[in-house]
Parts: C-alpha cells; sequence; structure tokens
C-alpha cells in the first residue's frame, strides 16, 4: 500500500462470500485446461478461493502492483505463479507464463480511483488476450452504482464486451458489492 497508495480500494479485505461469488462467476464454462489470471492480488482473499476451486490441468497466475503486497502473497501462498506490475501489462505476463491467452480474469481492482486512461490500458491490454467467449469479472461496491466514475466505468465495459451482466448484491461483504460478469 506504501508503493501505490492511492490504487488501494479497500480499507479492509474482500469478504468469503464476495470472493466465492467471483470466482464462481469466472469459472463459468472454464474448460479443463483454462488459464486464469488475477488483477490486484492484494492479501489474497480471490487468490485463495481461485486456488480452491482450480480443476486439475487448470493454469492461474496473479498480477499485483505493490511489492509489499506481493511479498504477503508469496509467503501466504508459495506455489503461486506472481507478477509485480500493472495489470496493463497482461500480455507481457501471458507470454512470461507461456499461454497464448485468458479464459477468464477476476479482478480485485479499484476501478474509481484509477484515471480513465489507467482504465482504458488495462481493458485493453485484457481484450488483447482473453479468448473469445472469455469471462471478465470484477466487482463495485453497491453504495458507489449511482457515482459518475461508476457509472463511466459500466459503460466502458458495455463498450469492449459483448455482454456485461451485474450479480445481485453480496451482503455479506463490508461494504456490499455487485459483481460485473462481462463475457467477450
Amino acid at each position: 500500500m506504501v508503493a501505490h497508495p492511492r490504487w488501494t480500494g479497500a480499507i479492509i479485505p474482500s469478504s468469503r462470500g464476495l470472493a466465492r461469488k467471483m470466482v464462481e462467476l469466472a469459472l463459468t464454462d472454464a474448460g479443463p485446461e483454462a488459464v486464469v489470471a488475477e488483477y490486484g492480488a492484494g492479501t489474497g482473499s480471490f487468490t485463495r478461493e481461485i486456488l480452491e476451486r482450480l480443476a486439475p490441468g487448470q493454469r492461474f497466475f496473479a498480477i499485483e502492483v505493490n511489492e509489499r503486497l506481493a511479498e504477503t502473497l508469496r509467503e501466504r501462498f508459495p506455489t503461486l505463479h506472481l507478477h509485480v506490475g500493472c495489470a496493463s501489462r497482461v500480455a507481457e505476463y501471458c507470454a512470461a507464463e507461456d499461454v497464448d491467452g485468458i479464459d477468464a480474469v477476476v479482478s480485485g481492482l479499484p476501478w474509481a480511483v484509477f484515471p480513465d486512461e489507467l482504465q482504458e490500458s488495462i481493458l485493453g491490454g485484457t481484450m488483447a488476450v482473453l479468448k473469445p467467449g472469455g469471462r471478465f469479472v470484477t466487482f463495485a461496491y453497491l453504495h458507489a452504482l449511482g457515482m459518475p466514475s461508476a457509472r463511466a466505468f459500466r459503460k466502458r465495459l458495455e463498450g469492449h464486451f459483448s455482454e456485461v451482466r451485474v450479480s445481485k448484491p453480496v451482503w455479506l461483504n463490508v461494504p456490499p458489492a455487485v459483481c460485473y460478469d462481462c463475457v467477450r
């Protein structure tokens, strides 16, 4: 959080309930050799859930921009394939993982605090590697959905993906959240 304090969107980690919902949506229709990426692995709330749900043959790597959080992730998950840097560089990380694309992305990034240019850079990078029919799942806090920045982000998602669905609220999260389930 010290490296990029303004890029840390939560004051407490996401709940197990939100993590379950996000990963459930992301892995819907994921094949036996699917490649899954996580953006903004943070303290590992989503990471743990992904690792628990991965089927044999599926591959996973995470991206975290904050070196201190990355150190914690390495301690908690010693076998995790972790890349330290911006999610906009996902194509570079795919090459390092020797994969030609991604089937699913679970994003814990704090989109609301990112400038438009960074949002566009990350989504553009994602579209370059996300396979047709691939899923991109992220979340937004329920109380903020009416804010101009949240509405603009939803429009941005709708501009990139063929389908954008919003889940029912996950009430067992602080604050309550909804998931954006986006299909390429």
